[in-house]
């Protein structure tokens, strides 16, 4: 009686330790229901959002800053540098004014006459610039002294001829002396507050520049902090969970199948966790039916060779206890027929015919069933087996055969195989005497072996032009014992395509009848193609 089969130790794999951790996981908070797609869009949206508001915060540095620029260069300093020539083109008129008014001479007025149209171009520059008070009030008192020269010593010295512009400057000296001294001081003031407004615009600009690079340093450092923000959540929310399931599935992979795997980070990669688990689950269980199972057929296998063995013992055994007896009925009634033949009728000689034939056709029905139940365990020996070389054996065994059957044997190349040599012989004698046998007596039989290359197979088959074997017969004539004809009619015992059958299979081929081959009977059967290197 077979032994009771242990327990497999797959089937505590999962014990109740792993399954308290698995269901101990507490479960996540509201947020953490929110999927990695939904972490990302918040992330994305929230940077995208800070990003914005920086880039508005650089724009207006870099407009303010533009804006005071403009300013101090647009305006201050253009008004500053329009007063110092409104000065010299003043000055200039002075000098021509004085010179002229010592001389006389007219070519002394050309200073005073360029000073004129310098005036005129420093006021165009100046005027559309003037906008503050105080601005205006000096711009005012500098041409208000300005005009009070030019009215009082400016002009009548210059609209004077000779010797009468010289008694006009001299007459009036003392008050060009005076007007021109209030302008130096009216410009002087003027050129002071300019200078100090420009100078003012100027800390206004370094101020803005300071505002500008601070501004542009928070918008880096913020940049940098979203970067490090977004690197640590994704390596938080999603490459850290995926490492540790990875691990997790690796020592499960390794075969810890008692390791849970414990879901984390967001939703949908705690939902692959889970179902990840959920398998492992499934497959601990699978593993632990299969554990069972397989101790369950390892006792039966046990069990099975010990029977084979004993089978083998019992037909080697029986085989001979029963050919014994045949052979001793087979020859007492051949003697009996030697010895009384004379003296028993007719019927009585049939009657020994007949139990001569029956011993015989037993002894033969025995090896044969020998024969098939050795095929793939008795002959085992794996060797090259050139197939041209058997045929050619096969051939002249059946060569008798061959001529009292008028047959036409032909083959292709036949190439070389792994197998049992032995075996593979008795397959191609099966299948040629098989082709022999069934011949159509209408025709001349005419036999053909192909052999074509198919991948890592080789495809044969033996092709007759005889009485064929119908489509609905195609699969039992490769039963054992099914036979299509009496025994009369063609002899045998019907074990040889099962036979061939078996050893095809035991080599690991296939074969069958090919029903679309007329005349005849074509049997196809594969076998594995030369290992490379062999």
């Amino acid at each position: 009686m077979a032994p009771e089969p242990t327990a497999s130790p797959v089937a505590e794999i999962d014990g109740g330790d792993a399954e308290e951790k698995a269901d101990a996981v507490v479960p996540p908070p509201a947020f953490g229901r929110w999927t990695t797609r939904r972490w990302l869009q918040l992330g994305v949206s929230v940077a995208l959002a800070v990003l914005a508001a920086l880039g508005l915060l650089g724009v207006w540095a870099l407009h303010h800053a533009g804006t005071v620029t403009d300013r101090l260069v647009d305006r201050e300093s253009s008004m500053l540098i329009a007063s110092i020539r409104f000065e010299a083109a003043m000055l200039d008129q002075e000098t021509g004014i004085r010179g002229y008014g010592m001389t006389g001479r007219a070519d002394f007025l050309q200073p005073y006459l360029e000073g004129k149209a310098q005036q005129q171009a420093a006021l165009r520059v100046l005027n559309p610039l003037v906008e503050a008070p105080r601005e205006r009030a000096d711009l005012a008192l500098v041409l208000r002294h300005a005009t009070a020269w030019q009215d009082q010593v400016a002009t009548p010295i210059a609209a004077a001829k000779g010797a009468a512009a010289t008694r006009v400057a001299d007459e009036r000296a003392g008050a060009g002396k005076t007007d021109f001294d209030a302008l130096r001081a009216a410009m002087a003031a003027q050129q002071q507050h300019l200078t100090q407004d420009r100078a003012a615009g100027r800390a206004d600009l370094d101020t803005v520049r300071n505002e500008r690079n601070a501004i542009f340093f928070g918008i880096a450092a913020l940049i940098l902090v979203i970067a490090g923000l977004v690197f640590t959540g994704l390596r938080r929310g999603v490459t850290t969970p995926l490492e540790r399931l990875g691990t997790d599935t690796a020592q499960v992979a390794a075969g810890d199948f008692a390791h849970p795997i414990v879901p984390r980070g967001p939703a949908d990669l705690r939902s692959v966790a889970a179902s990840v688990e959920a398998m492992r689950r499934r497959l601990t269980a699978e593993l632990a039916v299969s554990g069972r199972a397989r101790d369950r057929l390892a006792d039966q296998t046990g069990e099975l060779r010990r029977s084979n063995a004993e089978l083998e013992q019992f037909a080697y055994v029986a085989s001979h206890d029963l050919q014994e007896p045949l052979r001793k009925v087979a020859s007492f009634s051949q003697m009996l027929r030697r010895r009384y033949g004379d003296q028993l009728d007719e019927r009585a000689n049939q009657y020994i015919d007949f139990a001569i034939d029956g011993a015989n056709r037993m002894q033969t029905l025995i090896n044969d069933l020998l024969q098939f139940s050795r095929v793939g365990r008795f002959h085992e020996s794996r060797a090259d087996v050139d197939l041209e070389e058997v045929y050619t054996t096969t051939e002249n065994t059946l060569s008798v055969a061959i001529e009292e059957a008028g047959a036409h044997v032909e083959h292709d190349p036949l190439p070389t195989v792994t197998g049992d040599p032995g075996q593979l012989a008795l397959l191609l004698q099966n299948l040629l005497s098989n082709a022999i046998k069934f011949r159509s007596p209408d025709r001349t039989p005419e036999i053909r072996v192909s052999a074509a290359r198919q991948g890592d197979m080789w495809q044969f088959a033996v092709a007759d032009n005889g009485i064929g074997i119908g489509e609905e017969y195609a699969e039992r004539v490769f039963v054992i014992f099914q036979r299509l004809h009496t025994r009369e009619s063609y002899p045998g015992t019907g074990i040889g395509l099962a036979m061939c059958k078996k050893i095809v299979e035991f080599h690991g081929g296939t074969i069958g009848v090919d029903t679309t081959h007329t005349p005849g009977t074509k049997i196809a059967f594969t076998l594995p193609a030369e290992a490379e290197g062999v």
